[in-house]
Order: structure tokens, then sequence, then C-alpha cells
């Protein structure tokens, strides 16, 4: 409808149809067709022709007025939304995996709402990820395999995971020396998205080694589990991320060291390239500078 209404404006301006079909790079006969399509639909006579030139009649003066305010009005609102969308404000959401949404996520969420406080942050965290488009969700940040190899992904973090167990549980069932030793002690399963259920896969010497271990305790929660572990009930794969503290301070230990579980990256993504919110493209370079940091 707008292209319409631009080609009439035109028409008042040049006063000629061959000046309005050069200036739109069309013949003049589309141009006369295209001023007669629009007096068939309105049912008047919006112009009078000779020659060389063209007289708006009474009723081609209204629509000229109405025109030239709706496409004053098409153009406010078009920057409108162009200059909201290059400033960092406007509503951002975020979703995070459960426990290190709640350790490390919040905390950059509260330094960075700090620094753009008209952004309205809200920060979800789910055990299993979300599909972005549906839930009208900016961009997550997960450990994993993506969900979805369409999106755009940003790898935040490398991230080793580690069998472990407590020195309690070790003095009391042994320490495995093979994975096959697995087998006869007591696993911890956290449950993440679909997995299936007791199946860890490992990595030695450039060749991948699968094993169904038996579960004494799961849980869906990562914390629940690190908690049981911690209380010398069996062993459980950790990421190293939060397996080195409690290392350092001789609460857990690594143990098959060589045999490491299948990596857990910690990846930022989002739906597209094309077109980001300044809200969105800030909170990446803020996300991803404060990991550059660490």
């Amino acid at each position: 409808m707008d292209s319409t209404l631009s080609f009439f404006v035109l028409l008042a301006q040049h006063k000629n149809l061959s000046a309005v079909a050069r200036a739109l790079d069309i013949t003049p006969p589309a141009a006369t067709r295209k001023l007669m399509q629009l007096e068939d639909r309105l049912g008047v006579r919006l112009a009078n022709r000779t020659t060389r030139s063209i007289s708006l009649t009474s009723e081609g003066e209204l629509f000229l007025e109405q025109a030239r305010r709706i496409l004053a009005d098409i153009k406010a609102m078009e920057d409108s939304v162009i200059n909201h969308g290059r400033q960092a404000r406007g509503l951002l959401r975020v979703n995070a995996s459960l426990g290190f949404g709640r350790r490390r996520i919040s905390a950059l969420a509260s330094r960075f709402a700090l620094k753009y406080p008209d952004i309205e942050l809200d920060l979800q965290v789910t055990d299993k990820p979300v599909d972005l488009v549906a839930n009208n969700i900016d961009l997550a940040i997960r450990f994993g395999t993506l969900p979805d190899r369409r999106l755009v992904a940003r790898r935040l973090l490398s991230n080793r995971r580690y069998l472990c167990a407590s020195p309690k549980y070790l003095k009391k069932h042994g320490e495995p020396k093979t994975l096959a030793d697995l087998a006869h002690h007591r696993c911890i399963i956290h449950n993440q998205n679909d997995e299936a259920h007791g199946i860890w896969r490992f990595s030695h010497q450039q060749h991948t080694e699968v094993i169904k271990v038996k579960g004494a305790m799961s849980s869906n929660d990562g914390d629940i589990a690190l908690g049981w572990t911690l209380e010398g009930h069996g062993i459980m794969v950790r990421s190293e991320w939060d397996l080195n503290k409690y290392v350092a301070a001789r609460r857990l230990k690594v143990v098959l060291p060589d045999f490491l579980p299948e990596p857990a990256d910690l990846f930022l993504y989002y739906p597209s390239r094309q077109n980001l919110p300044t809200r969105v493209r800030v909170f990446i370079d803020f996300i991803v500078g404060q990991f550059e940091l660490d």
C-alpha cells in the first residue's frame, strides 16, 4: 500500500507520468496503468491528464494530503523501531542450565544489569534445553551438544569432565583401576536431557569406550548428585569447572584420570546473526568478555 501512496506523491511532485516512470525505473505505460488502477479501485478521478502534464482533481488533492500523512506515520513508526533496536533497552530473555545458571550466570547477570539498567533481564534456568524460537528466548548458555545445529553458537568454555569420588567412599570400597572395575562400584548418575540412563562414554588414547554402570542413586539435578558423592555414596562424572575446588579441598578425588568422559563445553547460542537487537548484542559481548577474563 505504501508503494502506491509513494507513487501518487511522486506524481503530485513531478506532474508528469514520464518523469514518475523514470524516477521509479518503470515504463511510462506502466506508470499510466498504475494511476488508472488506483482510480478504478477508489471509483474516482484523481488527476486530469494532458499530453504534457497532470493536475490533481479535488479528490486527488484530498488523497495526496492523506497519503503524505500516512507515509509520514509509517516513516515515524520505522524510525521508532530502528532506534529502539539500536538502544540497549527492552526485555531480554536468557535461558541457562540449572546449576551453572544459579552459581555463575546469575552473578554475571547481576553485573550486566548494573551496567545496562534500561534492559529488563529475564533469566530462566531449566534442566533441559528449550526451543528458543518457540519459547521466545533471545539466547541460551548451556553445556554440551547444541540442541539444534541451525543455531548460531559461541564457545565460552572448554569443559572436560572426570570421574570422582570422596576419600570416604574410596577408603571403604577401594579405587577402580580400570573401566571394567566400575561394574563393581556404586555409581551416582546425573540424568541429563534425554541421555540413556547409566551409559557413560570415555575417550582413551584416541579411542572411545562405552560402558553401562549401575546407578546406586540418580537425580536430574547435578547439585543433588554432587552432594551424594561428597557424602560417600559413590562415583560420579563431574565437570572440571566445578570439581577443582573440591579436589583442592581434598573432599573429592579424581579416579581413572586417563579415561575422560565426553566433554561438555559451554556454549552461548541464539537463533540468528541477522538483525540482532542491541540488547542481545551487548549481552553477548558482555558474557564473552567475562569468560575471556577467566
